[in-house]
């Protein structure tokens, strides 16, 4: 099985252009940085960066998570096309906490604000004790490929001191991204 594995490729040029932004987002901040793309009606976690005294998450590389429920997944959902928002939307929305957005309606507003913003916030969506401020990375045609995101402990986070960060990190992924080819997934 290792000789098998060995012969897939190393990563994403997506995870290679974006990792040293990661890393400086990680550097000023001390805390959780992830970055995840959507795969169908899920989030997927490309990378992760966490800290010995950043609060605990449920995400890893290669993990799979809720659209509706994370910082990440809120970005990418916002920007997906129509057909898997409305598969979201008709399905059930799983509620991991009492914060967990689980009415269609009002998290059709939810995404409205994040297109329009430009940034998600989830606070205490998934976990009681964590906030989320997640950004999307665009590709080189201006379409949504992935997004990153800055999870922290909720109780005392200001989410309008971290958009600006986050935001910068997402720009900086984008422009490396888009230089370097990417378009979609790849």
């Amino acid at each position: 099985m290792w000789e098998v594995g060995s012969l897939a490729p190393r990563g994403t040029p997506l995870r290679e252009v974006a990792l040293p932004f990661l890393e400086d987002l990680y550097l000023v901040t001390r805390e959780n940085v992830q970055l995840a793309v959507r795969e169908g009606a899920e989030v997927v976690f490309v990378e992760r960066i966490t800290g010995r005294s950043a609060i605990p998450v449920l995400t890893r590389v290669g993990g799979r998570f809720a659209l509706h429920a994370t910082g990440v997944g809120l970005v990418l959902l916002a920007h997906a096309p129509l057909e898997v928002l409305e598969r979201v939307l008709d399905g059930e929305l799983t509620r991991y906490t009492s914060a967990t957005i689980v009415d269609p309606g009002r998290l059709r507003r939810v995404l409205a604000g994040v297109r329009r913003d430009g940034y998600a916030v989830s606070r205490r969506a998934v976990t009681e004790d964590a906030l989320s401020v997640a950004a999307p990375i665009l590709d080189g045609r201006g379409g949504v490929a992935a997004a990153v995101s800055l999870v922290v402990a909720a109780e005392g986070a200001r989410p309008a001191a971290l958009v600006p960060v986050v935001r910068t990190a997402a720009r900086g992924i984008s422009r490396a991204y888009a230089r370097a080819g990417g378009s979609g997934l790849q």
